[in-house]
């Protein structure tokens, strides 16, 4: 599937945020926030994880944003250990809503991966505390919050934690741990890495059902 890009950029708390919208081929029935993996071990919006993320919400209809975060490609700022990059990504969210209000008039969902799923955790945390609406769907991929966390988590019952079995980068018993810690369920995928290095295409299948009622899905701002 040919994907039709866009770059373009915000002002985050440090300063430009650079990142990528991928758009649907028809008008967009929602859109997604896809964050990557730890900026200092090489992880960028071109991730091959988030790609194929991305690639999943934007068949599903939903315009899908891409950022880097700060220091990473042209996004200003240095590494902030998740505390940053989640402020600047509170005002990502904006942004996208005064950008594309016509993708904004339906639900969305959160992804992130690694070090990017600390983020999405505690931007939902943030979220939870404006008057936004939150997120439909909520996906923690490789899941690293503990090891960044800064705050404490409102989380929904309704998680899609997907993690590799044999994750070299967080142990299987840490996202377990997690898992239990919140009562949630999580996705495993037999003989999977951090990276899901050839089990992409079952990434990609697990997301695509966890997105298939998201319209159908109750308002978690509700």
């Amino acid at each position: 599937m040919g994907l039709r890009t866009q770059q373009a950029a915000f002002q985050g708390m440090s300063g430009t945020v650079e990142y990528t919208v991928d758009h649907p081929e028809q008008s967009p029935v929602g859109w997604a926030l896809v964050l990557h993996p730890h900026p200092l071990h090489g992880g960028t919006r071109d991730n091959k994880v988030v790609t194929t993320v991305a690639r999943t919400c934007v068949q599903r209809g939903l315009l899908t944003i891409r950022p880097n975060f700060r220091g990473v490609g042209g996004s200003e700022g240095v590494f902030d250990h998740a505390v940053g990059e989640t402020r600047d990504m509170v005002a990502c969210v904006e942004h996208v809503r005064q950008t594309w209000p016509q993708a904004c008039a339906g639900p969305w969902a959160l992804a992130g991966f690694s070090f990017g799923s600390a983020v999405a955790a505690q931007l939902y945390a943030e979220l939870a505390d404006l008057d936004v609406p939150l997120p439909r769907r909520l996906m923690l991929i490789g899941c690293a919050v503990e090891r960044f966390r800064y705050r404490a988590l409102s989380l929904p019952p309704d998680v899609l934690m997907i993690h590799g079995e044999q994750d070299e980068v967080v142990p299987v018993s840490e996202a377990l741990d997690f898992a239990r810690t919140h009562q949630l369920p999580l996705t495993l995928v037999p003989d999977a890495s951090h990276f899901f290095h050839g089990r992409l295409l079952i990434l990609r299948q697990i997301v695509l059902q966890g997105l298939a009622g998201l319209r159908e899905a109750p308002d978690a701002s509700a």
